[in-house]
């Protein structure tokens, strides 16, 4: 029994001496990283010779360092927006006018840099929301009901009208196709809609669209918006699909639509959307065809995307400069959002009357009328605490968090 505590004692003062041992090692290469590293932000010119044999010495750490400021660079790049002059934009989009009327097929996918000129930041953008939030500043939360389909919108609408466009897949929750007049057939909004909740207990799914924001007290996993369905009772949910999440819900988010119009396309269009999410959607790409037998693939963006080099052309320009010089080039006239014909107010479902106090966020009203069935904001936030939360942003920290503690 002596023997065996011995040997147990003497197998933890071997685990803790190895513990140790490896605590200082690390230590000590930390000190040498950053030695290493205030010697190499020297001028050669100005290093000492002690200093000189001290990165001699220590080559591979010299080289791990070198590495890694290249990798910063590179990624520095590829954050950096870049802009056409005015003959390179135009002569590009004289191109792109062209493979539009030449298009059997052209199918657009869209992303957060068609609404920044509605006043709703993009994600990857110099003041985008992960920018911001991988800085360590705040997002506010803010009410993005406010904002109206923009040119570009305006401008796929048209195209789409036209029998240029046969299908859209966005990945924006902001509801502004729809808002613009847009088909919902033609239509797959694959990260969900604000102004949607749906109830999963009814078979088939029923669906809900209003005219303020649902998704106030929803967030990361958390889907239940606080209402109930009018028919069976159950509880209502969002549509959002946040980061790290899988959307199942057919409508709105039309994965069959989209898939199909992927498989059909001869070309694709993608405006304002660094690709980082789309790219991992195999479906949407048809990339198990010989590249011969792929979609053209056109990109409009200020930043660099993982699909730079499948691209017949990459036009750094902004969303709505480039597509207003490409329905000149094609003559096409480009119609103005009127909010009377919006066509959320023929969709929208009014809210139940016990559910009146269900929201705090702002109601889009038609022109020229007071809102009616539902009371004042401002009203509701003196009775009860306004609840903060929503699509935009959410879903970030928590993944963040899983990464650390992972």
């Amino acid at each position: 029994m002596a023997e065996e505590a011995d040997i147990g004692v003497s197998s933890r003062a071997e685990r803790k001496a190895m513990e140790k041992a490896k605590i200082q090692q690390r230590e000590s290469e930390r000190t040498i990283f950053r030695l290493v590293g205030r010697l190499l932000k020297k001028p050669e010119a100005e290093r000492s010779e002690e200093e000189a044999a001290v990165l001699l010495l220590h080559r591979e750490t010299v080289e791990e360092l070198c590495r890694r400021q290249v990798r910063r660079n590179v990624l520095k790049r590829k954050q950096e927006e870049v802009f056409d002059d005015a003959d390179e934009l135009k002569s590009k989009v004289r191109q792109l006018a062209v493979a539009v009327k030449q298009a059997k097929h052209l199918v657009v996918y869209t992303g957060a840099g068609i609404s920044t000129a509605a006043s709703i930041p993009d994600y990857r953008g110099p003041n985008g929301v992960w920018t911001q939030l991988q800085k360590g500043r705040t997002v506010n939360s803010s009410d993005l009901s406010k904002a109206e389909p923009t040119l570009t919108h305006m401008c796929i609408r048209m195209l789409q009208k036209e029998k240029l466009v046969k299908h859209v897949v966005s990945q924006n929750c902001d509801g502004l196709h729809l808002r613009s007049g847009l088909p919902r057939q033609a239509l797959s909004e694959l990260h969900g809609n604000m102004f949607i909740e749906v109830c999963t207990s009814c078979s088939p799914v029923r669906e809900y669209v209003r005219l303020f924001d649902v998704t106030e007290r929803t967030s990361l996993h958390r889907h239940g918006t606080g209402r109930s369905c009018s028919h069976c009772g159950g509880q209502l949910r969002d549509t959002i699909v946040h980061f790290g999440e899988r959307g199942t819900l057919e409508q709105p988010l039309n994965w069959k639509g989209a898939a199909e119009a992927a498989g059909m396309a001869d070309v694709i269009l993608c405006l304002g959307s660094s690709l980082k999410v789309l790219k991992k959607y195999a479906c949407l790409w048809c990339m198990n065809r010989p590249a011969s037998r792929r979609p053209k693939l056109y990109i409009v963006n200020l930043q660099w995307t993982p699909k730079d080099d499948l691209a017949v052309l990459k036009i750094h320009g902004k969303c709505d400069d480039v597509m207003s010089l490409l329905m000149e080039e094609l003559n096409i006239q480009i119609p103005v959002y009127d909010k009377a014909e919006d066509p959320i107010f023929t969709l929208a479902t009014p809210l139940q009357p016990e559910e009146a106090n269900s929201r705090t966020r702002e109601v889009i009203a038609p022109p020229n009328e007071q809102e009616d069935c539902l009371p004042d904001p401002g009203e509701q936030a003196e009775k009860a605490t306004a609840v903060q939360g929503g699509w935009f942003g959410r879903g970030y920290g928590k993944g963040r968090r899983k990464k650390k503690a992972a």
